[in-house]
């Protein structure tokens, strides 16, 4: 039963987390973009892409942590099991 709690908590702790991560790299990310366009407009387009890029990469990551979470979760029992355990 300890294993099936680890698991529990860890799938939850483990999304939260990659979802905290990503938000603050996307927001890193957009910063400096806009940064370095204020200091050379005329690459706007350059930084643009690249800024694109990399939130493309980063969001991935948060859609394979998601992929991971549901194959997780399937490997967790019934609620109605546990409660079975429990009440014995």
């Amino acid at each position: 039963m300890g294993y099936f709690a680890a698991l529990a908590i860890g799938v939850a702790f483990a999304v939260s987390v990659a979802v905290l991560s990503a938000s603050i790299g996307q927001g890193l990310v957009g910063g400096q973009a806009m940064a370095g366009i204020a200091r050379q407009p005329e690459a706007a387009g350059k930084i643009q892409l690249a800024m694109m890029i990399a939130l493309g990469f980063i969001e991935s990551l948060v859609i394979y942590a998601l992929l991971v979470f549901f194959m997780l979760q399937g490997k967790l029992p019934a609620t109605e099991k546990v409660l079975e355990i429990l009440a014995k």
